[in-house]
């Protein structure tokens, strides 16, 4: 992996790529942001709403499996927690921004507004914030630097996390790699089944396609790789993936109440 920055860069070179839900990101330094900080908001997660699908490092598979389907998608096979059918639409944020109680929060989006970035000119990585974020403002709560333009304690936590997060990043693509090498992927996919009037089951309807682990290309595994997985923590991360995929179900029924809530409000509008 390229160099990371261990503190805020004075001359930036461009920044390039695109990273979901950052729409501007800037390298952070005291000349453009020694007075910009974050406020306080009540719906500090309103930026995700449109968010359906959001990468997930692999340490979170356990937590995260208890909330929805953990998927693997593209020629990475990168991992990503589902959080809605539709693009566009995250249906575990209400109107006010908040994620419903009880509900993971990836890191990735805890992280917000802040992330690394490659700087063209170092061919380094450097931290950036989304400036676009609404709830970067000058004089806010949590200000970036402080009066002698030196990081502050809250750009320093947030930098170690983001440090921490570049970790596990490395860690999920380690983990993926041993998943290619045994070939244990395979195409799978999502379908929702509906209910005749007469109450037996209609035409199955495909959701998504997606990359899974194959439980019978694991399970024909020799039995020294198998216990490698275990012994290197893999093992209980792909069982995690695979007991998530129930969680199919649960945005189905979770999409349709809502449909049904939001029909009579647009019959009203």
């Amino acid at each position: 992996m390229s160099d990371i920055t261990t503190t805020p860069v004075q001359n930036p070179g461009p920044i390039t790529g695109s990273v979901l839900f950052y729409k501007q990101p800037e390298p952070l330094n005291p000349e453009m942001h020694g007075k910009l900080g974050v406020k306080q908001m009540d719906s500090p997660f309103g930026f995700a709403k449109e968010g359906h699908a959001v990468p997930l490092t692999v340490g979170e598979f356990p937590l995260a499996a208890i909330c929805g389907p953990i998927i693997f998608v593209g020629d990475d096979k990168t991992p990503l927690a589902v959080m809605g059918l539709n693009p566009g639409r995250n249906m575990f944020i209400d109107e006010n921004g908040q994620f419903e109680a009880g509900f993971y929060i990836p890191a990735y989006v805890r992280r917000y507004p802040f992330v690394y970035a490659q700087d063209d000119n170092a061919k380094q990585m450097v931290l950036c914030i989304d400036r676009a974020a609404e709830f970067i403002v000058e004089g806010g709560d949590m200000p970036f630097f402080d009066a002698k333009g030196q990081p502050s304690e809250y750009t320093t936590r947030c930098l170690e996390f983001c440090n921490n997060f570049e970790t596990e990043r490395n860690r999920t693509l380690n983990f993926v790699q041993i998943l290619k090498d045994l070939d244990l992927f395979e195409v799978k996919v999502a379908n929702f089944v509906p209910a005749n009037p007469d109450g037996t089951a209609g035409v199955p309807q495909k959701i998504a396609d997606y990359f899974g682990i194959s439980e019978e290309k694991l399970g024909a595994l020799p039995a020294e790789k198998l216990a490698e997985l275990r012994d290197n923590g893999a093992l209980s991360q792909i069982y995690a993936h695979l007991t998530s995929l129930v969680g199919w179900d649960r945005l189905i029924a979770l999409t349709m109440v809502r449909q049904q809530q939001e029909q009579p409000q647009a019959a009203n509008a």
